[in-house]
């Protein structure tokens, strides 16, 4: 009996402590319900007040990486110790977003770069990543237009070279924009040289892409080698997309407006065909690079004052061309030609002077257009959209990363999300008018009860600088506020 009776308290004081367990677990459930429903029930009758913010187009200077105006300098590498530090620093000028750097290696025409040469290109570069611009750089053995004595006589000696700087090129990559010309011709400008024939420029291009990283640019002086190069005659985006040479391989151009066939980069004569050096007619050559140019850069220097490079002409041929940098030091006569001349087109340009203008229009110029902050109640989320375009000369060639910030005002608190867009479709040039939209979606789950300011921003991934728009509203702290959302 005895035992009995404690068998039965042990299977009384069990089956109590299980129905505890099971009271405490209804309990839970309940309580997560209620907590499940009140969201429900809270969610399903949240009001969402949106509100976007207009734009207006501004003529204002902006300072964004990779585009305008350059000064151009020349360093000469020697076995010699070099402050280059010092150097640079007493050359920088701070009112351009480019340098254009020429780097003589005459003094290893006959053989590798010495190591302490190679030292000495590296402190250079090191010197020029204090300098708040990024650079285009152009290897050349010649400085005086007299490349045939100076360049090495063996195609070899360049390849090699080319191999030797690899690493110092690669250490510096997200400084340089483009590297110009492939170490040939009289001051690195591709003529005047022996090793122009289409093979050679092959191998020599061939050679600089292999030892370069993918982000650099690389541009040859004129389109007809640009077509022996690549092996095509049409620059299709399937072509420019399909190889990394050709995908990388734009143009500079020293002879800009200089003539009707810019100083003989087309033909002179207006005869069907192409000519001994491959060249097509001057109407066929501006059609060329408005379509190569959508893709990889292009830019140089204006020369020759004469009626092509008039102010208005010059607007027109530049936005042709989509040429996206200029030499800030020449010509002086055709910057001064364009410094005397007024902008008569409508709009916030008028009355403004010609050279400014074009300063305003070298490369890419991105505006928002319109704005707008939708909610969908039956999706629970909030639309943001901005409209922008390119009335810049040419596309925004670096890559890009496009954000939404909201801001909560009552505790500081942000939420970032990237938005998706084609901005590298806003070709600029004659298709100003083009507008690409950015886009992301902001779930109300993810919201709280308060009231939020809404940022729109452009980054540029090399430098991490926010890009510049060309609009009234200034940029603050998180980028520019495009409008406001209220959740009550």
């Amino acid at each position: 009996m005895i035992h009995d009776y404690h068998v039965n308290a042990y299977g009384l004081q069990k089956e109590t402590l299980f129905r505890r367990k099971r009271i405490v677990i209804s309990c839970i459930a309940v309580v997560l319900l209620l907590a499940i429903f009140v969201l429900f029930f809270e969610n399903m009758f949240i009001q969402v007040e949106t509100e976007s913010f207009p734009f207006t187009e501004s003529a204002r200077e902006l300072y964004n990486p990779n585009r305008g105006f350059y000064h151009l300098y020349t360093f000469w590498i020697t076995d010699e110790q070099k402050d280059y530090e010092e150097f640079v620093e007493s050359i920088s000028q701070n009112d351009t977003e480019l340098i254009l750097v020429k780097i003589c290696l005459q003094n290893y025409r006959e053989g590798s770069i010495s190591e302490f040469g190679l030292l000495n290109i590296d402190k250079l570069f090191h010197a020029l990543e204090t300098l708040d611009q990024q650079l285009i750089v152009r290897f050349i053995y010649d400085d005086e237009g007299r490349n045939e004595q100076y360049e090495p006589d063996s195609l070899d000696i360049i390849l090699r070279h080319m191999e030797q700087l690899e690493s110092v090129l690669d250490a510096h990559k997200r400084k340089i924009f483009i590297l110009q010309g492939l170490f040939t011709g009289n001051w690195g400008e591709m003529h005047g040289t022996r090793y122009d024939t289409e093979e050679d420029m092959k191998c020599l291009a061939d050679q600089l892409v292999s030892v370069t990283d993918e982000s650099i640019y690389l541009s040859v002086r004129t389109p007809a080698q640009w077509r022996s190069i690549v092996q095509s005659v049409v620059p299709s985006e399937e072509i420019l997309t399909g190889s990394q040479l050709a995908a990388r391989l734009g143009l500079f151009n020293d002879g800009l407006l200089g003539n009707r066939s810019d100083f003989g980069t087309y033909k002179t004569e207006d005869t069907d065909g192409t000519d001994l050096l491959g060249r097509w007619s001057r109407e066929e050559e501006l059609e060329f690079q408005k379509e190569l140019c959508r893709y990889t850069p292009n830019g140089g220097e204006v020369i020759n004052d004469n009626s092509y490079n008039d102010f208005e002409n010059a607007v027109e041929g530049l936005a042709q061309r989509r040429i996206t940098y200029l030499n800030k030091d020449y010509d002086p006569t055709v910057l001064k030609k364009w410094e005397e001349a007024t902008v008569t087109e409508e709009g916030c340009f008028f009355g403004m002077d010609g050279y400014t203008y074009i300063e305003r229009h070298l490369g890419y110029r991105l505006l928002i257009t319109d704005t707008a902050l939708t909610y969908s109640k039956e999706r629970r989320c909030i639309s943001v959209e901005v409209s922008l375009k390119n009335v810049g000369f040419a596309p925004i060639y670096k890559e890009t990363k496009i954000n939404m910030v909201l801001y909560r005002e009552d505790n500081g608190e942000l939420l970032e999300k990237e938005m998706s867009c084609a901005v590298r479709k806003l070709t600029g040039g004659e298709e100003s008018d083009m507008v690409q939209n950015a886009q992301v979606e902001i779930s109300v789950s993810e919201l709280t009860k308060t009231e939020y300011r809404i940022y729109f921003f452009v980054e540029d991934l090399d430098t991490g600088k926010h890009i510049e728009l060309a609009n009234e509203q200034d940029e603050e702290a998180y980028g520019y506020c495009i409008g406001t959302v209220r959740l009550y």
